[in-house]
């Protein structure tokens, strides 16, 4: 996928029938599903059931089984409730009558109200002095580089350098952005960031330690990912996602992210536990 238009085609849900709709998958060499991409199509199905003046402030989702990237997947949602302020979304992803992810969202009106933000706390260096996160993982992968230059390339990324591992943890901050102008659309934004979001995060649960993500001795599924956004955050403007691991044991990594505007203002956070198996040496 190398542009931006291609990723808001996959975004496009064809309607099915009551609450019920079906997303299509990108050209790829991938044989299991994405994700992210599972992800931001749920909650685009998830636009389609409530009104427009309320957005997305949480969702958890959990990944059930791999999806397969030669057939279509069947979103269907549930109306768990709309109040006064807030809605609520149940949804199931089906694919060959097996469900392989399940997605909770709140939405609410957006609102006045008390606000504080942290900011990031490692200071990073601009975009423009950081290298091409593909470049990056070529140096210890090939066959990770690759795969993000072919699958992934509507997401422009850069690696910010020079981040400590601190206190027996891990940090990894990247640039990212879409490849191209996206509508102004909030909702839009919600749902690139929510793509993007599982793009490196397990990833820095393997930083401390000699694999990385594209290695064939290191099993690497995302299990659950929780977003929370706070403020409107736009995907086509660089966006600092600072991500960090504070454990890893039993096979699975945990990881958090934040992600910035450039200037250090938070719109959105993350946390993902996801499978780290070593499968051979």
């Amino acid at each position: 996928m190398q542009h931006v238009d291609e990723l808001l085609d996959l975004l496009h849900l064809d309607a099915a029938g009551a609450d019920h709709y079906v997303g299509q998958h990108p050209e790829t060499l991938m044989q299991r599903t994405f994700g992210g991409q599972v992800m931001a199509q749920a909650l685009a199905a998830v636009y389609e059931t409530v009104d427009a003046a309320r957005v997305a402030h949480s969702l958890k989702g959990y990944f059930l089984r791999p999806g397969s990237t030669d057939a279509p997947i069947d979103y269907f949602v549930e109306r768990t409730r709309d109040g006064g302020t807030f809605s609520t979304r149940r949804i199931q992803a089906v694919q060959r009558g097996k469900e392989i992810f399940l997605m909770t969202a709140s939405l609410k009106v957006p609102e006045e109200g008390l606000e504080h933000t942290e900011r990031p706390a490692v200071e990073p260096l601009p975009p423009d002095e950081c290298p091409p996160l593909a470049q990056v993982l070529g140096e210890r992968s090939r066959r990770a580089a690759e795969m993000w230059e072919r699958e992934w390339a509507a997401v422009e990324a850069r690696f910010v350098p020079t981040q400590p591992v601190a206190r027996g943890g891990a940090r990894m901050q990247a640039w990212i952005r879409s490849h191209g102008d996206l509508p102004d659309d909030p909702r839009v934004h919600q749902m690139v960031l929510a793509y993007a979001s599982d793009l490196t995060l397990l990833g820095v649960t393997t930083v401390p330690h000699p694999y990385t993500f594209g290695q064939p001795q290191l099993q690497m599924a995302t299990v659950d990912h929780s977003m929370w956004f706070h403020r409107p955050l736009r995907a086509d403007q660089w966006v600092l996602y600072d991500q960090s691991s504070p454990n890893a044991a039993n096979g699975l990594g945990f990881a958090t992210g934040r992600l910035y505007d450039e200037q250090g203002v938070l719109g959105a956070s993350t946390s993902q536990e996801g499978l780290i198996r070593i499968v051979g040496s």
